[in-house]
């Protein structure tokens, strides 16, 4: 297990620990909501873009809930691997016979993000990963080139469901052997017109990697700088209170 090569910190700025943290996609937009942000993820992400802990994230929590680090952090955003409840990876997975079985993670994780006493954020692709939907967002919510659907369990707080906007159109791509132009890329896959690691970029407003399964499995910073505001609204009116 490493530690943050560098937790120098802004003390009016809450930390977030952001677990399961891949490229950093959560973590740009947190930060730029106002929270300085801990990344936490078992594969080594040279292109994070901020302080990193290599180490297998529910062990770290679970560390840090042991020590008494954990009080060091405003609050918990994690994202952990999808595979076990992604509709998309259920659907391949079964057309194309493939057996592998993926390990559910999240009733573990949700025990000790209880067990920290924070708010947190648990966030997954729509499909049948046991979260609940306390929010869901959608890239036309922020004018993106992606929709990326993504459902959000919220513990110890909440924060308003924004409308869904009318998508522009489709997909652009091939999809039951019919290909359909319209105003927003794939950001998964390749071939077929999936979008290339440029148009994922550009879709997303992430431009601090060009790692393409770095970008297919990030959310837009947009959808965590949204919910980072929210938060720190609402916590800042509970200090006022």
């Amino acid at each position: 297990m490493t530690q943050p090569t560098d937790i120098r910190r802004d003390d009016h700025r809450p930390l977030l620990l952001d677990l399961f943290c891949c490229a950093g996609g959560a973590a740009a937009g947190y930060h730029r909501a106002g929270f300085d942000v801990i990344g936490v993820d078992i594969v080594g992400r040279p292109n994070y873009p901020h302080p990193f802990v290599r180490a297998d994230a529910l062990e770290y929590l679970d560390g840090l809930i042991a020590s008494g680090e954990i009080a060091r952090f405003a609050a918990v955003h994690t994202s952990p691997p999808c595979q076990a409840g992604c509709a998309l990876a259920i659907g391949t997975n079964k057309s194309r016979g493939w057996g592998r079985r993926h390990v559910q993670l999240i009733p573990a994780l949700r025990t000790l993000l209880d067990a920290t006493g924070l708010p947190y954020v648990i966030e997954q692709p729509t499909g049948k990963a046991p979260v609940r939907r306390d929010l869901w967002l959608c890239g036309e919510m922020f004018h993106l080139g992606v929709l990326r659907h993504r459902n959000f369990e919220l513990g110890g707080w909440t924060m308003p469901q924004p409308a869904h906007p009318k998508h522009r159109g489709y997909v652009r791509g091939y999809r039951h052997g019919v290909y359909r132009d319209g105003p927003y890329v794939a950001p998964y896959g390749s071939g077929g017109g999936k979008a290339t690691v440029a148009e994922m970029q550009q879709a997303m407003g992430i431009t601090w990697t060009d790692v393409r399964e770095e970008l297919t499995e990030a959310i837009p910073p947009a959808y965590s700088e949204h919910i980072g505001r929210a938060f720190l609204a609402q916590a800042a009116l509970e200090v006022a209170a």
